[in-house]
């Protein structure tokens, strides 16, 4: 534990492990009042099995902006894992540094998290202490913007919203219409990725977290996934992310929205695991940097270089940011503590093995979760179509699924990581943020990458030894969902395809579905 020079501060200031931002208001102003404390505590490192990447790298950004804050004169004190005094907890930590400074004012940033909200708050009031609460001042919405845009009986869609921030921020923006005529190219964002063509290798950072790992071992963390933590790859400063931020709009940036759906394997491209994705997400849900600057970065890029970066790119990217991230927070904030308990296709299946291991025939899912144990990072279209599309077709208890995601993933908060899984990947909230669910069949995945050619699986085969999973599970969720999804417009024809198949057919393919659901873990 580093101790202050001053022996009573009169202000006690946390900062959690997702709150490193450097542009704080607070930080404005060195006062050697104020004592700015951060911890590394047993609670987070618990509430789910994490990535040892995970760990290690918010460790380190913590620690990296500790030394920060101190070299620019900020009083601080940082409570490390292994330290004697430590009490695992945020609360009892508070407590005692509260004993320790009896006249301290405790302020606080407001948690993203609902649980760590939620635990300050019932602890304040059972100690009947006051909070003084303050914005994180990273986001361009509040907690409650989506009750603030939409009237109580009204659709939260998303696209709503998305128009709503372009206009407010006047992001490609020309007056008030959008600039190219339309909202969004996602129309031009869905290509396959060609075998032949180049992608610039990523930029990866050499971090030394030796001596954090050598503490999670000490304290017996229990972790999942692979690590080097003489050379951990991800951002773990704020000049660092900026460096990766600049490193995106010049060489990535340019191919970004059209191949941002593409999947691809080592066989096939080397940056297999990177393709042209900013993997800023780290760095962004930790404050290391803020959205909008993202975003002002990225539009630059393209204002000097329209030639080689065309509208679709960038508009993909801003879509991301200003639209789908201040989203999906503003569904979380609105709708839990209940959203995280929804489970409306009532599942209960356990996750398959494979989640954990990457042992299966299914090569699309073995690629995506050997990818995620070795990066702790996959893109949106391996979490959605491929490990979320089959846990849905399987029909696996959310929870689990939830728990899988927030653990193994780098940029996984579950303000974040909630609503995108429950909600959008799993359909357990029962379309309140999806107007449909994401399932599809091998066919999709056939599509949008190179898995299915090195597969044991045959991507056009329905039923018999060699078919893919993927197909017979496909039709047998449309099956049994029939009630749930009678009246959605936006399945109908898949229900007018699975009403015209022969009697015979469909038996055959349900018998197919039965037999693989009952040997998940042998798939």
């Amino acid at each position: 534990m580093t101790e202050p020079k001053s022996a009573s501060p009169q202000i006690l200031r946390l900062i959690l492990g997702d709150q490193l931002n450097a542009s704080h208001s607070w930080l404005a102003e060195k006062d050697n009042s104020i004592l700015y404390v951060m911890m590394e505590i047993g609670q987070e490192t618990s509430y789910v099995r994490h990535h040892r990447q995970k760990v290690l790298v918010f460790f380190a950004a913590m620690r990296n902006f500790a030394k920060a804050l101190t070299s620019k004169g900020h009083q601080v004190s940082y409570l490390t894992l292994d330290d004697k005094n430590n009490q695992q907890s945020l609360t009892k930590n508070l407590s005692r540094y509260l004993k320790q400074y009896p006249n301290a004012r405790l302020q606080c940033q407001l948690p993203d998290e609902y649980r760590v909200d939620h635990q300050l708050r019932s602890w304040a009031g059972e100690q009947e202490l006051t909070i003084e609460w303050f914005d994180s001042e990273h986001f361009l919405t509040q907690r409650d913007s989506l009750e603030q845009l939409f009237d109580s009986d009204s659709k939260l869609l998303m696209e709503t919203f998305y128009r709503h921030m372009r206009r407010h921020l006047g992001v490609l923006m020309d007056g008030d219409s959008p600039i190219g005529g339309q909202w969004n190219f996602d129309s031009k964002n869905r290509k396959k990725l060609p075998k032949k063509l180049a992608v610039s290798e990523p930029l990866i950072f050499k971090n030394d977290a030796e001596d954090i790992d050598i503490m999670l071992t000490e304290m017996k963390v229990d972790t999942i996934g692979n690590a080097d933590p003489r050379q951990l790859s991800w951002p773990t400063s704020r000049h660092q992310a900026r460096q990766l931020l600049s490193y995106f709009c010049e060489y990535l940036l340019p191919y970004f929205g059209t191949y941002q759906d593409a999947m691809t394997s080592p066989e096939h491209h080397q940056h297999y695991w990177s393709l042209f994705h900013s993997r800023l997400s780290f760095a962004l849900n930790s404050k290391m940097l803020a959205p909008l600057e993202v975003v002002d970065q990225a539009v630059a890029s393209w204002q000097r270089n329209p030639d080689s970066i065309e509208l679709n790119q960038i508009e993909g990217f801003v879509r991301q940011i200003i639209g789908w991230r201040e989203y999906i927070r503003g569904i979380y904030w609105r709708f839990m503590p209940e959203y995280k308990n929804q489970n409306q296709l009532h599942h209960q299946r356990s996750l398959p093995a494979f989640y954990w291991n990457a042992k299966t025939n299914m090569n699309c899912v073995r690629q995506s979760v050997q990818q995620s144990l070795d990066y702790a990072y996959a893109h949106h279209i391996q979490r959605l179509m491929v490990t979320g599309n089959f846990a849905l077709l399987a029909g696996v208890d959310p929870d689990q699924v939830d728990d899988w995601y927030l653990g193994i993933y780098i940029d996984a908060l579950e303000w974040v990581e909630l609503p995108n899984t429950r909600g959008m990947s799993q359909y357990a909230d029962g379309g309140l943020l999806a107007t449909k669910p994401y399932v599809s069949s091998a066919n999709y995945i056939q599509k949008m990458s190179h898995y299915c050619s090195n597969c044991h699986y045959r991507h056009d085969q329905k039923t018999g030894d060699k078919a893919c999973p993927f197909n017979s599970l496909y039709w047998h969720f449309i099956d049994r969902n029939q009630q749930q999804f009678k009246t959605n417009h936006r399945m109908g024809m898949m229900y007018s395809v699975w009403h015209k198949k022969s009697q015979q057919e469909r038996e055959q393919l349900l018998e197919q579905a039965n037999y693989y659901l009952d040997h998940l873990d042998d798939l």
